[in-house]
């Protein structure tokens, strides 16, 4: 067996056998002295794999670490949740997160377009697909996700896109030039903002879901109603409880024909059908995985082998795959914290959030699902106007504890703040369930909990500070 051992100018150096090496450029990977930091390489470079570059940065004051990151595009770190904002301005450098000068200056190596392919956990190296070869103390993985593409006879053609990345975007811009309809596999979060892409470029839009509502993990059926009628008033086709049996065409998309029976022609596919972590690496060097994939993390993140932390999409924790962003950088912060002597615990986080999702405001928050005997539900809904709201209070009516807002979000940080307080309201459910959709003045930032916040810092949707400095206060929207 070849190992490597770690040079003092943080590369690898290889001992085979018992050939001798000059000790003096030589150090045991285990024992680093105290003007050596230790090495962490970082797997991915996407927005959590930032987040968690930026907040090690910020507290590493003793300067105990060197960072080396791997990026597999050819691009740094990018605001992926503002993707489809690219549509309108084409330039991705407006969606860049972080300078190149930014990695620089805070003295992180950073690897663009090279994939890390090999993690040898015996001989603690990494090994990237154009044979960069580093020696780490820890690696923490934020390898992400990939778009699942279901397995339907024909969807391999040309003229059929996922919905992923800048790259993506371009190739769907290119291609809407020469087409006049577009499907949309998928009604949910994704799904809707590729829809508003397709729509956007002035093409003819169907959204096919397989569910019996649009956004069936974030709304139910009343909420989903409103939704479809405001969808479909911009001209966009919601096609619901259909899936697609097969992709008709000579070699590009020409048609689609559904499990109902019914076929639209249409020339290009947009897959947006869900997402799976990316935990090939993980599998390959021998870490446990979850049950349905996702590498298999504590609550400080850590993986099966102690020296292996995993942070992001690429995560099962607690039977929980995250596909939000929110989740992603609090496990970076918390990763982040720990190595500089924090224990902190990753407990789970609250997917509330707040979306505009082709011109309609979506909002969910709490346990907004729960049915059981100890809560009750109220509902307001305008067809008029386009607006519903449900929420869910505590059986006496004493407590929120959920809810649900399409076409009016405007009470999300107040209605939010009360669940999280878990205080007394200060007004009646009605009243609350009026809300400003029914002019009532019940809920206002005067009557929020000491406590409270007027919104989720997590789900803000503002604009993305440029780097060299991500804010220490700031978020982007979290959605995915």
């Amino acid at each position: 067996m070849q190992c490597h051992v770690k040079a003092s100018n943080g590369t690898s150096v290889a001992l085979s056998g018992m050939h001798s090496v000059d000790s003096s450029i030589v150090m045991s990977i285990e024992s680093n002295t105290p003007d050596e930091p230790e090495t962490i390489v970082v797997i991915g470079n996407g927005m959590v794999g930032l987040r968690f570059c930026e907040r090690l940065v910020e507290y590493d004051l003793n300067r105990r670490y060197r960072i080396v990151t791997f990026c597999e595009e050819p691009r740094a770190a990018y605001d992926r949740v503002g993707l489809t904002s690219f549509f309108a301005h084409r330039d991705a450098e407006k969606l860049m997160l972080a300078r190149r000068e930014w990695y620089e200056r805070v003295g992180i190596k950073l690897h663009l377009g090279d994939r890390a392919c090999t993690i040898d956990r015996d001989c603690k190296t990494v090994v990237s697909s154009r044979g960069v070869e580093i020696a780490y103390d820890r690696i923490v993985m934020a390898t992400g996700s990939y778009p699942l593409v279901p397995p339907i006879p024909g969807i391999r053609k040309k003229g059929v896109f996922v919905y992923r990345t800048i790259e993506d975007l371009q190739h769907i811009i290119q291609y809407a030039e020469h087409s006049k309809a577009c499907a949309v596999i998928g009604g949910g979060l994704l799904g809707l903002e590729a829809a508003k892409a397709a729509f956007d470029l002035d093409l003819e839009t169907h959204v096919i879901e397989f569910a019996s509502r649009l956004m069936p993990r974030q709304v139910d059926d009343a909420g989903s109603e409103t939704l479809v009628r405001k969808i479909e008033e911009l001209g966009v086709h919601v096609h619901l409880s259909s899936g697609v049996q097969e992709v008709y065409g000579d070699r590009k998309v020409e048609r689609i024909k559904f499990t109902t029976g019914e076929s639209i022609d249409c020339e290009m596919i947009i897959v947006s059908a869900g997402i799976r972590p990316r935990d090939e690496l993980a599998q390959e060097c021998g870490l446990a995985l979850g049950e349905h994939g996702g590498i298999q993390v504590n609550d400080r993140l850590q993986t099966s082998d102690s020296d292996i932390f995993a942070i992001g999409e690429c995560t099962f924790h607690n039977g929980m795959i995250y596909g939000l962003m929110a989740p992603g950088w609090e496990m970076a912060e918390i990763m982040a914290a720990n190595l500089c002597g924090d224990d902190r615990r990753f407990g789970g986080t609250d997917v509330s959030r707040k979306l505009k999702l082709m011109g309609v405001d979506v909002a969910s928050f709490g346990d907004y699902e729960t049915s059981d005997e100890t809560v009750c539900s109220t509902v307001f809904s305008d067809p008029v106007a386009g607006t519903y709201r449900r929420l869910v209070f505590s059986k006496g009516g004493n407590h929120l504890v959920g809810g649900i807002l399409i076409g009016d979000a405007a009470d999300y940080g107040t209605l939010l703040s009360y669940v999280r307080s878990q205080e007394a309201l200060p007004c009646s459910a009605g009243d609350l369930t009026a809300g400003s959709a029914g002019g009532a003045t019940a809920v206002g930032t005067d009557m929020l909990p000491d406590s409270g916040q007027v919104c989720s810092s997590s789900n803000f949707s503002g604009t993305v500070p440029q780097h060299g400095e991500v804010s220490r206060g700031n978020r982007i929207s979290a959605r995915r």
